[in-house]
């Protein structure tokens, strides 16, 4: 990718986050490039990243050899329409954009474009993200590869064979940071109630959370078993696990993520007209 020229077609918080992964990890500023519909949102870009920006789509999509869309869902037509007429050379199209399927994308940017939709979190913001990328069937191997590096700069990628697992994907990781900050804001109300200060209470839940994901991300056994080895016989954990159970904290995982799931197929169906 020395040499890749990228440009972003917007410049929102998803932008910024993969363009500062790259930029950490030594991408030079000079090959990158950003658009949006405002100068003092680009005035902002520029002077964090020190990237070239632009009010004309057209004219940075036509001098990139990677266009990442970055818009807003409900904007992506229009501006892949728009966007067309610059796409003669073929780059590469990223979307980051939720929702939008490779089909959809094809007919408004043309059929035979190299296209790669991505699903990922705002965990991108600190480097910790993880999406999940499909390709069509325009997309070469190197491609492929350009992709990954992209968007694993700022965290984890998973490529699928189906797209429609996509929609799984937005029910794990893509909606999955709101479901740990619900269980964080629960812990720390109810430490609160067991007499702790809020600020207190609010520094051990986050510091455990991030000490437990880390853990188990580090770790050569299931987090299955990790929780099997914090969850002494007729220890205090146990008592607590046997309560979550009791009130289906599975079943309610289980109906929420899908609930989650039949949402973005919904929207997708929308969003794809």
């Amino acid at each position: 990718m020395n040499n890749t020229r990228l440009t972003f077609i917007g410049a929102g918080n998803m932008a910024r986050a993969i363009i500062g992964g790259l930029l950490a990890k030594g991408y030079p500023a000079d090959l990158i490039s950003a658009s949006a519909t405002r100068q003092e949102t680009l005035d902002t870009v520029s002077n964090q990243f020190g990237i070239a920006t632009s009010t004309d789509n057209r004219a940075l999509a036509q001098a990139a050899d990677v266009v990442v869309l970055a818009v807003k869902p409900q904007m992506l037509k229009t501006v892949a329409l728009d966007l067309q007429p610059a796409l003669g050379h073929k780059p590469l199209i990223i979307s980051v954009a939720a929702g939008i399927t490779t089909q959809s994308m094809g007919e408004w940017l043309g059929v035979d474009q190299a296209i790669v939709r991505s699903m990922p979190n705002t965990p991108s913001q600190v480097q910790t993200g993880a999406a999940g990328l499909f390709a069509n069937a325009n997309t070469s191997t190197e491609q492929r590869q350009t992709a990954s590096q992209i968007l694993g700069a700022v965290g984890v990628v998973q490529w699928l064979d189906d797209e429609p697992l996509l929609n799984a994907v937005t029910a794990v990781s893509g909606s999955g940071p709101a479901y740990f900050f619900l269980m964080m804001e629960a812990m720390i109300d109810a430490a609160v109630d067991l007499g702790l200060s809020r600020d207190c209470a609010t520094d051990l839940t986050l510091q455990t959370a991030l000490g437990a994901a880390m853990l188990a991300k580090n770790s050569d056994v299931d987090v299955a078993e990790l929780r099997r080895r914090v969850t002494s016989p007729k220890g205090t954990t146990e008592q607590a696990i046997k309560s979550f159970e009791a009130d289906g904290i599975r079943t309610m995982v289980s109906r929420a993520m899908k609930a989650c799931a039949d949402r973005s197929l919904e929207l997708s169906e929308q969003l794809g007209r």
